[in-house]
């Protein structure tokens, strides 16, 4: 997919990027190398420290679980958290690998740990879909050492390499299924990475479309940081859609996109508009936000001595801002999931309490305590208090006044500002410093018990919010509230001057007044500056400037919700991007006003793709101009071709109308790419099409395709090359040698035998594309999708010899209970009818 290039010299978000500079690992050790170890000498191996007086303190006093049910919450909260994946619904193989969880693995690995007392080791979850997601009580780290579970965890691993499964925490997969997408959705995942509930998004709108055929709807997946967007073009690839486009934007600030007037068109850039999209707005948003990260304290467990009150605190304003802007970009009738993994209710009702109060009526929460219900939730809260800097403050006017900076009024239940005579701070004259000891000791006189403190209690239907508790269901913990926009958005009594809409001319984006309002004209909710994606680089002191219990700031650690999720997975390098670079120093790359990213840019030489569509005979009905982007701006040496559905089309389209507000990462399907070998360069056509592409392109291909049978696929797969007259089936090896050079497609017979005409392309369908030299026949595949397919061969090829087996079982039975009801024994017939 490609296009990730260098950023221009943009500035650091502290809140946002911290965490992102430095991956932790999802293990339950500590570093050798613990920065906590006191002394210069290597200390002994040590488990994490599973608790935190602070982190018991806080959540007892917040009533999360009843105190009856503290002892059995902690208790499951300190163990390690069990393995869950999800398979793959628009996968080809997905039938075949729950047959094989169902009927293998969940019998076989019953037998073997039986003497571990583990009554059910794997299972279905049963609040999801169709038994597609699995749920382990062994951990990641049992999985890899255990000798007895080798077998499944290598079938984890190869699978989820291949984008047949993939392997994601359990609560982590709810969020989407309240988002209630359908295929013709245009869905937005405003903080994305890793990507496990984008790829969710992706399998629901690619649900019941037919070989070949792409959905009208899009997912747009965005995240703040450029190497967790390539992380999440790594794992959204092995979805092989054209129905994607990932971008890199702070979330709070993600460019609406609207169309004015005063823009160029898209005619000028030598694009015809067929679309009459106005503004970027979705039919869904996933808001998915940064978080303090306590609900992953199973997985990450480090998360247990770095927990502190000031995290959830300060990131309160950075979830509000995150959240509205969703909120704005969303349809009149759309639905919106905010969720975080974290406990913290100043994360989580009081950020969707703040969300209805600036809606005013606008937006609804959502009582969705009627879908998916096999799924164990709990009701939000509508009452919590506040603590800082030790001190329990049940309301804003218990606030310090040279506190309210960070402790701001939307944190409490009921949301209200109070600046009266009650405020707290030093008198001018006879000074006593707040923050040494005797003055802070002042204060506490005055606050230091919860137990004295008025509680306030949210007027708003707050219980409609979801809670996901360790102890429920052995899994993480997560919050979810489902948000439903009734009408537009208050409008702010502010006038617009057009020219400020306008994108700024220069490659750097201008800053921008941290606190801009937004406004809502016609129905839509438009930024003041809506194409300036960059904002102060100090970013809110809110979110920035974050308080430990000892008051020392701090910088958050925020962590989104699917951040453990992608263990063994390294973020990749940018295959396009480094192979250009290998001749040479390679040109500054410029995406419109953004610097060092690939452009991108609609793919028209006619020449080429009209060798494309003759050698390969495709179609008419597969429209291909208009639907061709590529990431070089030098169209001569263009390298990969990628093909976008059009949705994606008219989203690129109303992009270039806007000045290319969007900085796009990675869009599209890499379709066709240039065959750089002495070989390609004297075929008819240098273009192969790649992997990925093929299923789409399969139904549409007339030429260049063959029929094999299975044993002669089978020993392309294993042998990797084989010469024409090698084949078994010697007329298979003589079409293969009257190919034209280049690209070609060989596809599975379904009766096992080679056949002369075409056979009707359908979802079971399986080809692979190879090379036709001067001699031979050679798999342009990759090995590991060699091997996978080879074992899905063998297991299909099992399940019908089993399937065959028992219908012959079953004719045996009916026979032997006819013979019985007529007195008679007749063993020759009886043999011919199990031999047949």
């Amino acid at each position: 997919m490609g296009g990730g290039g260098r950023e221009g010299r943009s500035y650091r978000s502290r809140t946002q990027r911290k965490h992102f500079k430095q991956s932790r690992e999802n293990v339950w050790k500590r570093s050798k190398s613990d920065p906590d170890s006191t002394d210069g000498h290597a200390s002994p191996w040590q488990p994490f420290a599973t608790q935190n007086p602070s982190f018991d303190e806080y959540y007892k006093e917040q009533g999360i679980v009843a105190a009856e049910e503290w002892d059995r919450f902690i208790e499951v909260l300190r163990k390690p958290l069990p393995a869950a994946f999800r398979i793959n619904s628009s996968s080809q193989f997905c039938s075949d690998i729950r047959y094989q969880l169902e009927n293998d693995f969940m019998k076989s690995i019953q037998t073997e740990v039986i003497e571990e007392g583990e009554v059910e080791p794997i299972r279905p979850l049963p609040w999801y879909p169709n038994n597609l997601a699995w749920h382990s009580n062994f951990s990641r780290m049992q999985l890899r050492k255990n000798q007895t579970l080798e077998r499944f965890h290598k079938f984890l691993k190869l699978e989820n390499e291949i984008g047949n499964i993939t392997r994601q925490e359990a609560v982590s997969m709810v969020p989407p299924l309240f988002l209630d997408v359908q295929p013709d959705h245009f869905v937005l995942d405003m903080c994305a990475a890793p990507g496990s509930k984008t790829f969710q998004l992706l399998e629901i709108i690619h649900q019941s479309t037919n070989p070949g055929a792409l959905p009208n709807g899009m997912v747009i997946a965005n995240d703040l940081d450029v190497q967790r967007c390539n992380l999440l073009i790594h794992q959204t690839k092995r979805m092989c859609t054209a129905n994607l486009i990932v971008t890199n934007h702070e979330a709070q600030h993600f460019p609406g996109c609207r169309a004015n007037k005063n823009f160029s068109s898209a005619s000028d850039k030598g694009i015809e508009s067929e679309s009459n999209m106005g503004q970027l707005l979705f039919d869904r948003v996933l808001c998915d936000v940064p978080c303090s990260g306590d609900g992953t304290l199973r997985k990450a467990p480090d998360i247990w001595r770095k927990w502190n009150v000031g995290l959830g605190n300060g990131l309160h304003s950075l979830q509000v801002q995150i959240a509205m802007r969703g909120i704005s970009l969303l349809k009149v009738g759309g639905r919106i999931v905010y969720s975080t993994c974290s406990m913290n209710p100043v994360e989580n009702e009081a950020v969707v309490a703040e969300i209805l109060r600036k809606c005013e009526g606008s937006v609804e929460l959502v009582d969705v305590s009627n879908e998916v219900p096999q799924l164990i939730r709990r009701p939000g809260l509508r009452k919590w208090k506040v603590r800082d800097k030790g001190i329990w403050l049940a309301s804003h006017k218990h606030v310090r006044k040279f506190r309210r900076i960070g402790i701001v009024p939307s944190m409490f239940p009921s949301g209200s500002s109070h600046m009266d005579a009650t405020d707290i701070e030093p008198k001018h004259g006879n000074v006593t410093d707040v923050n040494s000891d005797e003055g802070l000791q002042q204060v506490e006189d005055v606050l230091t018990s919860a137990d004295d403190l008025e509680e306030e209690v949210s007027d708003l239907p707050l219980e409609r919010c979801m809670r996901l508790v360790p102890h429920d269901q052995n899994s993480g913990a997560f919050f979810i509230a489902v948000l439903q926009k009734v009408s537009p958005l208050p409008v702010q009594e502010k006038h617009i001057n057009p020219e400020e809409k306008m994108p700024p001319r220069n490659d750097d984006p201008p800053k921008k007044l941290q606190n801009q309002d937004t406004e809502e004209v016609n129905g839509m909710e438009v930024d003041l500056a809506d194409g300036t994606d960059e904002k102060d680089p100090e970013g809110s002191l809110e979110a920035n400037s974050i308080d430990n219990e000892d008051g020392a700031a701090v910088e958050p650690d925020p962590l989104t919700c699917e951040k453990a999720d992608s263990e063994e997975t390294e973020v990749p390098v940018n295959t396009e991007t480094k192979s250009e670079r290998t001749g040479g120093k390679r040109k500054l790359q410029i995406q419109g006003k953004w610097k060092g990213i690939d452009p991108v840019i609609f793919f028209n030489d006619e020449t080429i793709i009209n060798s494309i569509k003759t050698f390969y005979g495709i179609d008419d009905s597969f429209q291909l101009s208009g639907h061709l982007v590529s990431r070089n701006s030098d169209t001569n040496r263009v390298k990969r071709i990628y093909y976008v559905s059009k949705s994606v089309k008219d989203a690129l389209d109303l992009n270039f109308r806007v000045g290319q507000q969007l900085k796009i990462t990675s869009v599209g399907l890499k379709m066709f790419e240039r065959q750089t070998s002495w070989e390609g360069n004297s075929a008819p056509c240098s273009f192969r099409i790649s992997s990925e592409g093929l299923p789409v392109i399969l139904p549409y291909i007339t030429k260049q395709i063959l029929y094999a049978s299975l044993v002669d696929f089978k020993h392309l797969l294993q042998y990797k090359t084989i010469k024409f007259a090698d084949f078994v089936d010697a007329e298979f090896g003589e079409k293969a040698s009257k190919l034209m050079m280049g690209c070609c497609v060989i596809v599975l017979s379904k009766g096992g035998e080679a056949l002369s005409n075409p056979v009707q392309i359908d979802a079971s369908t399986i080809a692979i594309g190879c090379w036709k030299g001067r001699a031979s026949l050679s798999v342009m595949v990759t090995a590991i999708d060699c091997q996978e397919l080879l074992e899905r061969l063998l297991m299909r090829l099992e399940i019908e010899k089993g399937d065959l087996v028992q219908e012959n079982a079953m004719g045996t039975d009916e026979v032997q209970e006819e013979m019985n009801d007529n007195g008679k024994e007749e063993p020759e017939s009886l043999e011919v009818a199990v031999n047949t």
